[in-house]
């Protein structure tokens, strides 16, 4: 948008006059973002109806993307980005005495994911909009984010997040889209007199769904999408409402947080009702509006695509099915018809816990009617596949099995497409996990490697890289983000080097001062930065660093006289509240940073930062001071991975088993600009097949690894008397479920290597300078354009 400074400052004042009827002196931070904010808005408004009118009238198909799970992080500076207004809005802040960073500070972060899964949704709804695609969110508006993580005594603590307590600018209550969800009670079927069945509930619970939509902005192009977020009501009847405290208290909690805790039967009974409620509000939405068009039923799937984010929304296929038979009267093959066509599934793991699958009778008692259709698409299924395949290979993929309704099952019997989230993980779906799918449906079955929102990982969250960038090879790379391509032309330009190391040395001083105010701990920017920063889970193997950690403690309290180039290894993390080992893994990491930043006998080539409550704005802070990207999971159980790709597009170094978008990094950056070690795919399964692995053997063979081992036992570590003997246990008597003792000879080589490579500073830079160059293969933008194409079928709107 066209914005002149002079313009920007009167709107900015009478907003903060008109809102708050102060002046900008005496506003607080929290003022003066609520008025720019609702300023923003307003400058977006008019194109927002536009879009919304123009969808209307052309009746374009539409995607709309269903995941439990956003992760926007803030949108203050995002906006203004796509609006291309953030320079002018900087300078007008500034002639007021005001600065944009110290005001977005005040905007909380939407919180409402808990990790990759959440951020990956949020990235495809920024890389829409700026595709020009009609893409829209569906999920659920949690009154409080994940957790706020807190440390005490190195244990996690978790508190609420009360991310909405002083509201949301971004988002408007639609209350004339509000539907009704009904949990419960009794269905039967009844003739309607014309031939027809219809269900017939008693004695069932309805909800209300009210939805908030926030607007998704494309960068400088005009397109507005939105993230639509549902919220729970309880409906006022003529009778009025007179819920007791605790059935109220039972209704609120359905929107109330993201993933409750699912160790008993009522968490996971929550689990499912906050499954059921954003599908069937979201659906009744999409159809109320494909109703309003007035087109005939059997054009839905030429109009819209609906997207299952893994297995959380796969009561999609069941809910549609519902309205189209129940609500419209159709018959159940061209429901049928309609539903295969209309939905398409991601595949986010191939974990088998992380499989989601319900006890039928707890869908059953919540959910009477979505069983019933869910006991009929299963027995049809097994009716038409048997004898086409025989019953073996039925039973093995029906959605009905051992009394729970599998829902990765019904996700792909009922979609048309079913796709991973890297060339690793897609042929590991095909040829292990989901193989037997693969046979019966072969023509379904793709890879869409996961894709970053470049734009704010590189413009926003890394301003010095970017000037940089803009000085080497032009502004163009920042609206098309393949020519970022161009600085390869300067890998051998040692002048570029050094700006791109000034750039990086100003970040790794930005996040020690960080360092310093939150954990009172002093870092130097000259050392390493090595930074691991993801959900804090056993196959990611934080243990693995941490382990490697404390081999170089122990070599420099063995050897006083050894130097080392100076380490700062970082940690962003969070772990489920109910997943035990995690929380120990973080206890254990706690201590050793305590046992190491205190001692001064190594001085201070060793230093240890557990960075509390990992979040969007504080991998905006991180990641661009990383030197080293920890990519250690063993191969075969990280679909994709996206903070790899953030990593690497801010010039970190890679150090990586070949693991989900891991191997495709590689083949990007080439074998000599990443440190790969560990086993591969093949020797993975090698092992499992054999069954042959055996961590005692190789504990008792190596005296590095029983030195490190036994110093969670032997009082090394302080204040750690159960959790260390959790960890031994796990790996020695428990055999070690993630291979963290047969890969950690190769990652101690892997990282020796790193300290060689950083002390050449030349080979360092043009590592780091390659890195960047090549980060434009993971843009979410090419991503959701493959999405658009291959799946969804949607075109552009301009």
């Amino acid at each position: 948008m066209k914005l002149t400074k002079e313009q920007f400052t009167e709107d900015f004042l009478r907003q903060l006059q008109q809102r708050f009827a102060l002046s900008v002196e005496d506003s607080s931070n929290y003022e003066l973002y609520m008025s720019l904010g609702a300023l923003t808005r307003a400058y977006y408004s008019a194109e927002w109806k536009s879009n919304t009118e123009v969808l209307k009238k052309d009746k374009n198909k539409q995607a709309y993307y269903f995941s439990i799970e956003f992760l926007p992080g803030k949108m203050l500076k995002s906006n203004l980005l796509s609006l291309g207004i953030l320079e002018t809005v900087k300078s007008g802040l500034k002639d007021l005495s005001l600065n944009l960073d110290e005001i977005a500070k005040a905007e909380p972060d939407m919180a409402l994911g808990n990790g990759g899964l959440g951020r990956l949704a949020s990235c495809f709804m920024d890389a829409l909009a700026s595709s020009n695609f009609p893409g829209n969110g569906n999920g659920i508006r949690y009154n409080y984010g994940l957790f706020k993580q807190k440390f005490v005594d190195g244990y996690q603590v978790e508190l609420p997040d009360s991310w909405l307590k002083g509201g949301n600018v971004w988002e408007v209550r639609k209350e004339n889209k509000a539907v009704n969800v009904g949990f419960s009670g009794q269905v039967y079927m009844v003739d309607d007199g014309l031939g027809n069945l219809k269900p017939h509930y008693e004695n069932q619970q309805i909800l209300r769904a009210i939805p908030y939509d926030t607007p998704m902005l494309g960068f400088e192009n005009d397109v507005t999408n939105v993230m639509r977020l549902w919220t729970v009501e309880i409906p006022v009847t003529e009778e009025g409402n007179y819920l007791t405290v605790e059935k109220r208290r039972a209704v609120e909690d359905i929107t109330a947080v993201l993933y409750p805790d699912d160790s008993n039967y009522e968490g996971r009974l929550l689990r499912l009702k906050q499954e059921y409620f954003f599908v069937s509000a979201g659906l009744q939405s999409i159809h109320n509006y494909f109703l309003s068009l007035g087109l005939p039923l059997s054009q839905f799937p030429n109009h819209v695509a609906i997207h299952i984010n893994d297995t959380h929304p796969a009561l999609c296929v069941p809910e549609l099915m519902r309205l189209l038979l129940d609500v419209d009267g159709l018959s159940w093959e061209k429901a049928w018809d309609i539903t295969v066509k209309t939905m398409s599934y991601t595949n986010h793991t191939i974990m088998q816990e992380a499989l989601e699958k319900w006890p039928t009778q707890m869908v059953y008692d919540l959910l009477p009617r979505l069983c019933q259709i869910i006991q009929e698409i299963d027995r049809r299924f097994v009716a038409e596949k048997t004898p086409q395949v025989g019953p073996s290979l039925v039973h093995r993929t029906r959605i009905l099995q051992n009394d729970h309704v599998h829902m990765a099952n019904l996700a792909i019997i009922g979609s048309h497409s079913t796709n991973g989230v890297a060339k690793l993980h897609s042929d590991l779906l095909k040829n292990v996990v989901l193989h037997d799918f693969y046979l019966l449906y072969p023509e379904r079955f793709n890879n869409k490697t996961n894709g970053i929102a470049i734009r704010r990982w590189s413009q926003l969250a890394n301003e010095q890289m970017s000037q940089v960038l803009d000085e080497t090879i032009g502004r163009s790379w920042r609206k098309n983000i393949d020519d970022l391509v161009l600085l390869k032309a300067y890998q051998d330009d040692p002048a570029v080097w050094e700006k791109l190391a000034t750039a990086k040395r100003a970040n790794k001083e930005r996040l020690s001062q960080f360092i310093m105010e939150t954990k009172g701990i002093e870092v130097s920017p000259a050392a390493i930065f090595d930074v691991q920063i993801k959900r804090l889970h056993a196959y990611k193997r934080q243990l693995m660093n941490l382990l490697h950690i404390l081999k170089l403690y122990i070599d420099l309290k063995e050897n006083p006289a050894k130097k080392m180039i100076p380490r700062v290894f970082i940690f962003g993390a969070k772990a489920a509240p109910s997943y035990d080992y995690a929380k120990t893994i973080i206890k254990c990491i706690n201590e050793v940073a305590d046992l190491i930043n205190g001692d001064k006998s190594i001085s201070g080539q060793i230093k240890v930062v557990f960075l509390e409550n990992y979040n969007v704005s504080l991998a905006e802070l991180i990641i661009p001071a990383a030197d080293v990207s920890e990519q250690i999971s063993l191969a075969t159980k990280e679909a994709s991975g996206t903070s790899n790709m953030k990593l690497m597009l801010n010039g970190a170094i890679t150090v990586a088993t070949l693991d989900g978008a891991n191997v495709e990094i590689r083949d990007a950056v080439g074998s000599e600009n990443i440190f790969i070690f560990g086993l591969d795919e093949q020797e993975v399964y090698g092992y499992y097949k054999r069954r042959d692995y055996n961590a005692k053997k190789i504990y008792d063979e190596d005296p590095i690894i029983q030195k490190v081992l036994n110093s969670f036992i032997d009082g090394t570590i302080p204040n750690i008397q159960r959790e260390g003997r959790e960890i031994y246990e796990s790996l020695l008597t428990y055999n070690d479920e993630y291979f963290v003792l047969r890969d950690f000879a190769a990652y101690c080589s892997a990282q020796e290597k790193i300290s060689q490579h950083y002390a050449d500073r030349d080979v360092w830079q043009k590592m780091s300078l390659l890195n960047i160059a090549n980060a434009s293969q993971f843009s979410a933008d090419k991503t959701v354009t493959r999405y658009a194409e291959d799946i969804w079928q949607i075109d552009p709107i301009f």
